[in-house]
């Protein structure tokens, strides 16, 4: 190449550079260093097309299994809900190929020609199916939040490890260049010391009071329920008149699908859904992603509607690490007294690390800083820590599914990530001040032999882990 031609290619990169810096809010410097290091994708071989299968057919469930198709093949579908694993068939099918439909994950889980879970179930369904997917030789992404207790992260890191499978969390966030900036601003220094950290999240619903409706037909409830304690099929009823006076009943449910998280028994509200997420990077940031605080001090902020939503929806956490860093855990409604970003009285949606030099604050969409230079001068290229970098997902999987890597955000960061949620709704619920010790991940000092209860969750039979012996 001639000097003229480098200066014009040299000139039309520096030109994209500035553009995608002006439209990812990401600073050239960093995307420039991310240019300088990228390793080129390994080529797929001929025979490189695992089968994927998708278990849990909603919304979420298709997005992730629309993202994997991009590197295998769909050829399998399963749903406790009829209808949504007939609408996943057609929406993966290839040419005249349909994927196979299944409403028991275990049937499923038998097909030696599926390498690959995509887990999209409500939260309490997640352990179960990850667990027999990795005991059957097969890699699995599985949707945040990754366990329902903390006591399921503990055998779903064993089993993984004892498989030698690969399970991805889908914490996307750790995939976006934002937020990966931020933490290696943090944990490099920028902002000085760490001091405190403030997790905002949206505030969760207080519906209700619900009333038992009809239960479709072609959901199993009861197999849905699964683990969680027996109740009825709820939700909200509209009474419609014609002209005649005759009137016809439209019945919306309020206790599955979308809705199935803001019921404690199937999850842990925006604290464990939105949480998930946040915490993820709060650790991140903090360099504790395979650790956890050593003190929790949760409370809900108000009450819950009787006969509706059972999960906190206004909340203030407080956290404390060994490493004196803190941390507040709070929905978007309620404010916090340290807040930097924004209203006073309404904490914005995101992570804000407050250092003894500035602060950072980062969220979908957007990273802020309280000076420009902590984001603008570059850091050097030779800096102390350099995190684990991924620009895509889901491609950061299957690249793992073929070199038997960790992915970047593997089954014990997503187990940590979590437990920080777990713990933060066992001290809310327990309205008591709690210690940790993340080594033993068991609570210490007063009210320890009450809080550890919490560590374990009921499973209402059959479907217990003999379910999938």
């Amino acid at each position: 190449m001639n000097t003229q031609s480098f200066q014009i290619n040299r000139r039309r990169f520096l030109k994209a550079t500035a553009a995608i810096s002006a439209a990812t809010g990401v600073p050239a410097w960093f995307l420039e260093q991310d240019r300088a290091q990228a390793a080129a994708p390994k080529p797929l071989g001929p025979n490189d097309k695992p089968g994927i299968a998708l278990v849990g057919c909603g919304g979420q469930g298709r997005g992730d299994c629309g993202a994997a198709r991009r590197f295998g093949e769909v050829i399998a579908v399963c749903d406790v809900d009829q209808s949504h694993a007939d609408s996943a068939a057609q929406q993966f099918k290839s040419g005249e190929k349909v994927p196979a439909v299944y409403t028991d994950f275990r049937k499923l889980m038998e097909r030696d020609d599926v390498h690959v879970i995509v887990t999209g179930t409500p939260d309490h369904w997640h352990t179960l199916v990850n667990l027999l997917a990795v005991k059957t030789g097969k890699d699995v992404y599985s949707e945040k939040p990754l366990t329902l207790c903390i006591d399921e992260g503990k055998r779903l890191v064993k089993a993984v490890r004892e498989n030698q499978r690969i399970l991805q969390v889908g914490s996307q966030q750790r995939s976006d260049a934002k937020f990966r900036l931020a933490c290696e601003l943090v944990r490099n220094g920028r902002i000085g010391k760490l001091q405190h950290m403030i997790v905002g999240l949206p505030t969760g619903p207080k519906g209700g009071p619900f009333q038992s409706i009809p239960i479709p037909e072609s959901l199993n409830w009861d197999f849905y329920l699964g683990q969680a304690p027996k109740m009825d099929y709820v939700g909200e009823v509209e009474i419609k008149k014609a002209p005649d006076g005759t009137e016809t009943k439209n019945y919306r449910a309020k206790c599955a699908h979308w809705d199935f998280r803001w019921w404690y028994c199937f999850s842990g509200g925006q604290m464990t859904d939105w949480g998930a997420h946040h915490n993820d990077i709060a650790q991140w940031g903090n360099g504790t992603e395979r650790s956890g605080p050593v003190e929790i001090d949760g409370k809900s902020l108000s009450e819950m509607t009787p006969g509706g939503f059972t999960a906190a929806a206004n909340y203030r956490i407080n956290m404390k690490y060994a490493n004196g860093v803190t941390m507040t855990i709070v929905d978007e409604n309620t404010g916090t007294d340290r807040n930097v970003v924004g209203n006073a009285n309404r904490t914005p949606n995101g992570i804000q690390f407050l250092g003894s030099d500035g602060w950072v604050f980062v969220t979908r969409g957007s990273i802020k800083a309280s000076k420009p230079e902590l984001l603008d001068t570059p850091l050097p290229e030779d800096r102390p820590v350099k995190l684990y970098k991924s620009s895509d997902h889901m491609g950061n999987f299957f690249d793992c599914v073929r070199s038997r890597k960790d992915p970047v955000c593997d089954v014990e960061i997503g187990h940590r990530s979590i437990s920080v949620a777990h713990l933060g709704v066992i001290s809310v619920r327990m309205n008591q001040p709690l210690k940790w010790n993340p080594d033993t991940e068991q609570f210490t000092g007063a009210n320890a032999a009450a809080a550890n209860q919490w560590i374990v969750r009921e499973q209402r039979k059959p479907y217990d882990y003999s379910f999938i012996a």
